[in-house]
C-alpha cells in the first residue's frame, strides 16, 4: 500500500498523542505495520510521517479553504463555507488542531516554519476577502488574525471542557463577526 494510505491514521495519532507521544510502537500498532515496514514507507522516520500529514493538510487547506476564500462572490457566503469546512475537519470541535500541537514540545523546532506558512496563508486569504468587500487593509488583517485566534481558542477550550459547544458557537457566529462594518 502507498504511504498516503496511512495519513488518516497518522493524523489521528499525532492529534491524540502529539509528536513526542506518538511513539513508533503506537504508530506500528495503529497502522498494523511493523517497525521495518514503517521505515520502508517512511525512511526518515516520524519526521517524514509528520511531513506527509502536513503535506496532506496543506492540500486540504488549499482545496477546502483557500480556493473558497479566493473565489469570487459574497464575503459572508465564502466565510460561512470556510467555517463549514473547518467544522468538518475538526469534527465539530471534537478534534484538536494538529498545527497547534506541532508548535509544542520538540516538534516546534522541526515544523514551526511550515506551520507558520500555512497559518499565514489562511489569515491572508481571510483578510483578502474582507479587503475585497471594502474593509481597510489593516483592520482586515487584524480580523483574519482574530479569526484564527477565535477558532484555535475555541478548539482548545472545547478539548479542555470535553464539550464542543464553544467551537460550534464560534463557527456559527464568526462569518458575521468578521464582516461586521464592511
Amino acid at each position: 500500500m502507498p504511504k498516503e494510505t496511512y495519513i488518516p491514521c497518522l493524523l489521528n495519532l499525532f492529534r491524540q498523542y502529539g509528536y513526542d507521544g506518538a511513539t513508533l510502537s503506537r504508530i506500528s500498532e495503529a497502522t498494523g505495520l511493523g517497525k521495518a515496514s514503517l521505515y520502508h514507507h517512511f525512511p526518515n522516520g516520524k519526521d517524514e510521517m509528520v511531513e506527509t500529514v502536513l503535506n496532506y493538510l496543506e492540500g486540504w487547506l488549499d482545496q477546502n479553504i483557500l480556493q473558497i476564500l479566493n473565489s469570487p462572490g459574497d464575503a459572508l457566503f465564502r466565510l460561512q463555507q470556510m467555517c463549514d469546512r473547518l467544522s468538518q475537519l475538526y469534527e465539530g470541535g471534537k478534534q484538536p488542531c494538529l498545527f497547534a500541537i506541532l508548535l509544542l514540545g520538540s516538534a516546534r523546532d522541526v515544523f514551526h516554519e511550515k506551520v507558520k506558512v500555512l497559518f499565514c496563508a489562511w489569515v491572508d486569504a481571510i483578510a483578502l476577502v474582507l479587503i475585497e468587500s471594502g474593509m481597510e487593509e489593516k483592520l482586515a488583517r487584524q480580523r483574519g488574525e482574530d479569526a484564527a485566534i477565535a477558532i484555535q481558542g475555541a478548539l482548545i477550550l472545547s478539548q479542555a471542557l470535553e464539550d464542543s459547544s464553544p467551537f460550534e458557537r464560534v463557527i456559527q457566529h464568526l462569518p458575521t463577526t468578521l464582516c461586521r462594518a464592511i
